[in-house]
């Protein structure tokens, strides 16, 4: 019977496999990426000599003032960047700008340059006079032109205007991430390259209202008639963060109050004309966003500026630096963006590869602001998720190759299946205090920086003073998640339960602790165990008769479950352990191999007189003392009240 429960549970995963591969993935609710999987071919677009290049020098502020209108692509622009020469002195300065766009003049630290060099979007100056190491650069790029329509951001293009022939009005607005900001200003593409402020000009017809990073520092009347937006900010900012929106906004600001804010922080929205009522009570949410993440996460990281949003048709948002771009402010859109101020924006992911450390936790936000208003659609969102996460067999959480733009967003590895980690995660710790700990630490540790995967996994362990290597070597770098077959017996007031797992994809075994909901004639009671070999064997001590068995009742982990059924012939397993030195006649042993958390060891004699007790708490090494034992054979027993370990000893 065991042997044909096997075969029925390895073909079941053939079946359950072919049919999660025959499911469609299209994304049905709305999501900072939803309308980006559109173009088959994007990619990065610097070559890797040109990276070079610009990592020759350190951003530490831009100032971009351009010339918009809300109904163009066109960008009369001039941009300024202060940088500090690096290790080396400096003779070609290197940037990033489309070839759609003419570039007037260059000029570096007060000196016009003529000697330029396009190739592409790769544009290099020879410098008339090279810059010692150490020093300070300042160029300034004159440029002019229609932005591409080139579909190589993660929304769409870089640059975009469209009409709403419903409203009767037009939109203009910009969207970089990943490559795609030289698509509308002069910049350098390298995610660990931070300026440390940013000023944006927004020159406009005095219709328009024009939104941007930072505060609004001043709203200048010109000569001709138009109006300037001066917005600043001083907080260290990625290239992809800085943005603009134009249109003939309605302009609506609210405030939150989260704990530890020195001010009440204004929230700054720019409403399509006239559809301020239709949208006031959803924006009103994310004042109770902001103050909740705030008590999660730390104080809102820009609490000096502000947040806000500026509406563009996207189909989503995008979590642009103080003032996100919006479609629409549904609830999970609204907190998802928001929680991208912390989890993106406060802290950048050092590398495209690992993206979820953005969307995976501001996906789980989604999750932590429903379930603070709604368990139930909280619990319907993560089997979603859960569901989302699994129809992707291939692909690990980890971005392989991080020039396919497609592959860094792809949905239910990037965002669902990055929640799910998360959620995972918690689940791993079992300790909230010490996950939200690790997370506030995180926050604090890398703010107005970048992190990697190893920063994260090395604040978690700080925080619970756990491995989590196997953790995020099965999650980040695995593919696939576990199946489980289950079968189970009861034996008196102990429930045998025997798992095995089997994986969908590449990833041959996860390590992980599982819940059990053992549904019984007295009532339901919960178990947990740690499933840390393919085939385990639990023994649970039960009240009254069991009906049934549930694994993972609150879907904490992502796997799915083949088949769980009663088998008649599980007796109670005795799992063995090592004893050495066997025999012995020194006055210690030591007791390895446990295949559990032990908590109490007790020793027998050969008759079965009980010679000694003590509680131990390890699934360590147990170094036992065997003081006052005459020579002879013993046995040792040891338990965590679900699960017994037996073996013996001689001492001579």
């Amino acid at each position: 019977m065991k042997n044909m429960a096997r075969l029925l549970f390895l073909l079941s995963i053939v079946l359950y496999t072919s049919h999660v591969q025959a499911q469609t993935d299209t994304p049905a609710v709305y999501s900072c990426v939803k309308s980006s999987l559109q173009q088959p071919t994007r990619a990065a677009v610097a070559s890797e000599e040109h990276q070079r290049l610009m990592n020759l020098y350190d951003v530490t502020f831009y100032a971009l003032n351009l010339k918009l209108e809300r109904n163009s692509t066109y960008i009369d622009g001039s941009v300024e960047t202060h940088a500090k020469v690096k290790g080396n002195a400096l003779s070609v300065f290197a940037f990033e700008l489309h070839p759609s766009f003419t570039i007037e003049s260059i000029t570096i630290n007060g000196t016009p340059q003529a000697t330029i060099t396009r190739n592409g979007s790769d544009v290099t100056v020879n410098l008339s006079t090279t810059i010692a190491a150490g020093s300070n650069l300042q160029a300034t790029i004159d440029y002019k032109g229609f932005a591409p329509n080139s579909g190589n951001a993660a929304i769409g293009n870089g640059f975009n205007t469209a009409r709403l022939e419903s409203l009767k009005t037009d939109v203009t607005w910009s969207l970089s991430e990943p490559y795609a900001a030289y698509e509308w200003w002069p910049t350098k593409q390298v995610l660990t390259d931070k300026a440390d402020s940013v000023h944006v000009t927004i020159n406009t017809s005095p219709e328009n209202k024009a939104g941007s990073n930072g505060l609004l520092t001043e709203t200048e009347q010109l000569p001709d008639g138009r109006v300037a937006y001066h917005w600043r900010s001083n907080y260290p900012i990625a290239y992809y963060l800085i943005s603009v929106a134009v249109s003939d906004y309605d302009g609506y600001v609210l405030f939150a109050n989260p704990a530890g804010a020195p001010a009440p922080i204004p929230i700054v929205n720019y409403v399509y004309k006239g559809r301020l009522p239709v949208y006031k009570t959803d924006i009103d949410r994310t004042a109770t966003f902001l103050e909740y993440f705030s008590e999660l996460f730390t104080l809102y990281p820009f609490a000096k500026e502000k947040y806000g949003h500026s509406m563009a048709p996207i189909g989503g948002g995008m979590e642009h630096q103080t003032m996100t771009t919006q479609s629409s402010f549904a609830f999970t859109l609204t907190a998802h963006e928001l929680a991208h101020q912390w989890f993106g924006n406060n802290v950048t992911c050092a590398s495209w590869q690992d993206i979820w450390l953005n969307e995976g936790f501001a996906s789980y936000a989604e999750y932590l602001a429903l379930h603070q208003s709604s368990p139930a659609q909280a619990e319907a969102w993560m089997s979603d998720a859960h569901n989302r996460a699994k129809t992707a067999f291939t692909g690990s959480l980890r971005v392989p190759d991080t020039t396919d733009v497609n592959r860094i967003f792809n949905y239910n590895l990037t965002y669902k299946k990055g929640a799910s980690v998360v959620h995972m995660l918690r689940y791993e710790i079992d300790n909230d205090a010490q996950f939200f700990t690790a997370l506030r630490n995180y926050q604090t540790t890398y703010r107005g920086r970048t992190a990697t995967t190893a920063d994260l996994q090395q604040i978690m362990e700080q925080a619970t003073n756990k491995n989590l290597d196997y953790f995020f070597k099965q999650w980040y770098e695995g593919e696939g998640y576990p199946v489980f077959g289950i079968q189970w017996n009861q034996v008196g007031d102990k429930l045998v339960i025997d798992a095995e797992q089997a994986t969908t994809g590449a990833t041959t075994f996860f390590r992980t602790d599982v819940t059990y909901e053992i549904q019984t004639t007295a009532g339901p009671q919960t178990v947990r165990v740690t499933q840390n070999q393919p085939r385990q064997q639990f023994v649970v001590t039960v009240s009254g008769t069991v009906t049934g068995l549930v694994p993972d009742p609150e879907n904490r982990i992502l796997n799915d479950v083949s088949y769980i059924n009663r088998n008649s012939e599980l007796q109670i397993p005795e799992l063995p352990i090592v004893v050495y030195p066997n025999p012995t006649d020194t006055g210690s042993i030591t007791i390895t191999d446990l295949p559990f958390a032990a908590t109490e060891l007790i020793i027998y004699d050969r008759i079965g007189r009980k010679m000694r007790q003590q509680q131990v708490n390890t699934q360590q090494t147990i170094e036992l003392q065997l003081n006052g034992l005459v020579p002879g054979l013993y046995f040792i027993r040891v338990t965590n009240g679900h699960n017994t370990a037996v073996s013996s000893f001689l001492k001579i």
